[in-house]
């Protein structure tokens, strides 16, 4: 068992810090206040090669994995969280293809979204239908040599950026054995994006609402090239991406502690620093352990995935780390804006921008309670065994 960083990992990270110093904290309050995409966050990632980690070198991506990604994540996601979510969509719309897609379809989309020279989106969630994403409604019916695609997708994160869109949709009957994967040029006539949503939080990577109005598709962007995989495909997809949204929890935590330690050892209260106060010491000691064991279950959940272990015997484990991870930040959030009070409250400290941007963790990408339940059904199964 080793716990140690590899010299690569180390390398990462240390770009993403830089990165994260230099470009992302001094705009991070700027962008969240506009909600307008920062394309220089995105082509810092680029000139310094962080969007192809979670892509094999052999598809032509730098092949780093996903424990790579996670510390990339974690460093960004210290200022602003939606670079974390940034880096994440270097992953997840590019995770079907490598998951699914045939060599012609892996050579086709991923080197160029591993250079950063296309970006993608995930389109799944359907207006009346998320966490039960087994009946979904959008339908694709095959004509000639392509597909007409019609429905809608929402919240689609990095959607108004995107190239390339995968999504899922009903190609058979009920349930998730009729549903495919196709990979959708974002421009084709027919895909329209009706709308962005004001949100709460990591308002800098808008979310977008799609509809395809008779979309033509090429039969030939059939991921895999067979209907009725495109369940399969997601869900492996959202188990390998589970520790990167627990990276941005981690990150995120890691950064609200970081200004709220700072700004008590500053200020002075009853004649002393506010640090100097038991009280106040006891809950940065319970942030820095609930951080601690969160970093502990992500990175194992990262080398999981990394080692090809992240099908239905194994996703107890990345649910338990995504679920952890993203509550923690939530409550490391709260603490530490409660550490400063009435200032904590206000835009004039990052605090009320890093607990409104937790809330979102447990929500995306499999809310809390889904991913309960999977961690239930490995109890339930004997898949996950204790004595």
């Amino acid at each position: 068992m080793e716990f140690e960083l590899s010299e690569e990992h180390r390398l990462i990270k240390e770009t993403a810090r830089r990165i994260a110093r230099e470009v992302i904290a001094p705009r991070a309050k700027e962008v969240d206040e506009t909600c307008e995409y920062p394309e220089d966050f995105f082509q810092a990632f680029k000139q310094a090669g962080l969007l192809g980690m979670a892509i094999p070198e052999e598809m032509g991506g730098t092949g780093n994995g996903i424990l790579a990604l996670c510390l990339a994540i974690e460093e960004v996601a210290k200022y602003e969280c939606g670079a974390g979510l940034m880096l994440v969509l270097s992953g997840l719309p590019t995770r079907p293809i490598v998951l699914g897609g045939t060599k012609e379809q892996q050579q086709r989309w991923l080197p160029a979204a591993a250079r950063g020279d296309i970006r993608g989106a995930f389109c799944l969630t359907e207006p009346d239908h998320g966490s039960d994403a087994a009946n979904l409604e959008t339908r694709a019916v095959r004509d000639g040599d392509d597909y007409i695609l019609n429905g809608n997708k929402v919240y689609i994160s990095g959607g108004t950026v995107a190239d390339f869109l995968i999504v899922f949709a009903r190609t058979g009957g009920p349930g998730a054995k009729g549903i495919s994967a196709f990979v959708v040029d974002a421009k084709s006539p027919g895909v329209r994006i009706d709308r962005t949503d004001d949100k709460m939080g990591v308002r800098s990577v808008p979310t977008a609402h799609f509809s395809f109005q008779d979309v033509r598709v090429p039969a030939e962007n059939l991921l895999g090239g067979e209907e009725g995989r495109g369940f399969n495909t997601a869900m492996l997809t959202l188990n390998c991406m589970r520790p990167t949204v627990g990276a941005r929890g981690i990150g995120l935590a890691e950064g609200a502690l970081s200004y709220a330690l700072e700004w008590a050892r500053q200020r002075k209260a009853f004649g002393q620093s506010v640090i100097d106060f038991e009280a106040i010491q006891f809950m940065f000691a319970d942030m820095a352990i609930e951080i601690e064991a969160a970093r502990m279950l992500v990175y194992r959940a990262a080398w999981l995935v990394d080692q090809g272990k992240y099908t239905r015997e194994y996703a107890h484990h990345l649910s338990i780390a995504k679920a952890f991870a993203t509550e923690m930040a939530n409550r490391v959030a709260f603490n530490a804006l409660q550490v400063l009070g009435a200032q904590g409250y206000m835009k004039d400290h990052p605090l009320e921008r890093h607990y409104r941007d937790a809330r979102q963790l447990m929500i995306v990408e499999g809310t809390s309670q889904i991913q309960r339940v999977v961690i239930s059904r490995a109890l339930i199964d004997r898949t996950l065994v204790y004595g």
